[in-house]
């Protein structure tokens, strides 16, 4: 026995957690790209259920709680991949041309020196495959970004935004025209539409042909990120929205993937994998915030749940998403935590204790919410800190009350943001104004001038980060 991890009553019979080496849980993790904190039917969307993954949230825990370390894509991958915060590393927007990076202060690529998890896991014996929206490096013009290999991962399949093997669109897609120009690997060219079935297709593949193994996959979608690509039958099962023809795509998108994913629980569960394989389903960040919905008199597609901000805001729209987690016969089905704080870089700790593996000797960001899996919620001491928009050049939302200053900190149940400069303080109580309406700077000045420093020192401590102390 590598280690016995958590051990509480659940149900009135004693429930441990225990990484043997022939009992080590297989770990499907799944990002959505762009979709607000509401748009799942379990967290309450309206309009449309999503069936299969509403199913998994049943049988396992959601929290309410869940935070990404970035209101953008890149960043956000980033966060994950190291257990910290993407700032760290010189990733603060998502990655461009050489030009683009450079004008933000940022780096081409995640350097591949860094710990990152999947080649802890690899190191631990598992087997390791990343299908999906890789944005780590590699597109545009940048044709030196390592492949998803370098971070330990023994086969990949991407899209335009990274390199190696990779999926393209082959019609009026500038993007997949300047990828299949770099080379670095096999390229098909898929229908958008047959993104997420093509991810899981290989997914299923990966899974069968490693049954034995212990093994970590990333199924990282593409989908729900504009534009839409529907099919028209996709489209007649949303025909009551035709009157916003973006929500009518992309209730159609989300339908179809919900059922693609619903293929891949499935799979796992016909397999005799289910009770041996942890299965974390969340999002990347808020949903798309473009000015051209509203100049053709239609409002975005993607749903917050009521919470202020969108995609390229640090107001909660930006950066809560849902966060599902499932594992049969050890996580305790119909659970919602609506307390944890939980955030993006707490991944990589997490799965090292679920799995047994000694993790990597890392400054970490991010910590062990394994408790609050076995109706535990954690009281989380450290800090959250997001950094985004530091210039004109970056993206904002398309309504002016959901752009953001562009730093923010999270202290138990009290959020400031402010801009690096230190104007435009904003102090919230996420306790009592979930919706970030009630600006208490004057009326707590105290905790107000606490969290300043502290968000002032952390900015300070970034590298490259204009006025910095750090070279």
């Amino acid at each position: 026995m590598i280690c016995v991890m958590l051990a509480f009553t659940l149900l009135g019979k004693p429930l441990t957690l225990i990484a043997q080496q022939d009992q080590r849980p297989n770990i499907v993790m799944v990002f959505i790209d762009d979709m607000g904190w509401g748009d799942l039917g379990c967290y309450g969307n309206p309009d449309i259920k999503t069936p299969n993954i509403d199913a998994l949230a049943a049988g396992g825990i959601r929290f309410e709680q869940f935070y990404v370390a970035s209101p953008i894509c890149s960043p956000s991958r980033v966060a994950v991949t190291t257990g910290q915060f993407p700032a760290r590393h010189k990733i603060n927007s998502y990655l461009n041309s050489r030009a683009r990076n450079a004008a933000r202060g940022m780096v081409d690529f995640l350097d591949p020196a860094v710990p990152a998890i999947a080649r802890t896991f690899q190191s631990a014996g598992y087997a390791t495959a990343h299908f999906g929206k890789w944005h780590m490096g590699g597109g545009r013009d940048v044709d030196d970004a390592p492949l998803p290999q370098s971070y330990g991962f023994s086969e990949s399949l991407v899209s335009f935004e990274g390199l190696g093997d990779r999926i393209l669109q082959a019609q009026n897609h500038g993007l997949s025209a300047q990828s299949a120009k770099l080379g670095h690997g096999r390229i098909t060219y898929v229908e958008k539409h047959k993104n997420t079935e093509t991810y899981v297709n290989r997914s299923i593949d990966f899974i069968r042909r490693n049954q034995e193994t212990p093994f970590y996959l990333h199924l990282w979608l593409n989908d729900v990120h504009d534009p839409f690509k529907p099919t028209q039958l996709q489209l007649e099962r949303f025909k009551q929205y035709s009157d916003n023809k973006y929500l009518q795509q992309y209730y159609a998108v989300m339908d179809e993937m919900d059922r693609q994913l619903g293929r891949l629980f499935d799979h796992i569960t016909a397999s005799g994998l289910s009770e041996q394989t942890i299965i974390v389903v969340c999002a990347d960040n808020g949903p798309t915030a473009w000015a051209r919905y509203k100049r053709e008199g239609f409002d975005a597609p993607g749903w917050t749940g009521g919470l202020r901000g969108r995609k390229w805001s640090l107001y909660e729209g930006g950066i809560r998403e849902p966060l599902i987690v499932s594992w049969p016969d050890k996580i305790k089905p119909g659970q919602v935590d609506k307390t944890s704080l939980v955030n993006a870089v707490d991944f990589f700790p997490t799965f090292c204790q679920l799995a047994g593996i000694k993790p990597p000797d890392v400054d970490w960001d991010g910590i062990d919410f394994s408790p609050a899996l076995l109706e535990k919620p954690i009281q989380r001491q450290k800090p959250m800190y997001w950094e985004y928009g530091r210039n004109p050049s970056y993206l904002r939302p398309a309504e002016p009350s959901d752009r953001s200053p562009v730093l923010a900190v999270r202290d138990g149940a009290w959020k400031l943001l402010m801009n690096a400069d230190g104007t435009g303080v904003e102090l919230y109580n996420l306790n009592q104004s979930i919706d970030e309406s009630a600006n208490l700077v004057d009326v707590h000045a105290d905790v107000a001038n606490r969290l300043y420093k502290d968000l002032m020192a952390w900015k300070n401590s970034l590298p490259n980060y204009p006025d910095s102390t750090t070279p």
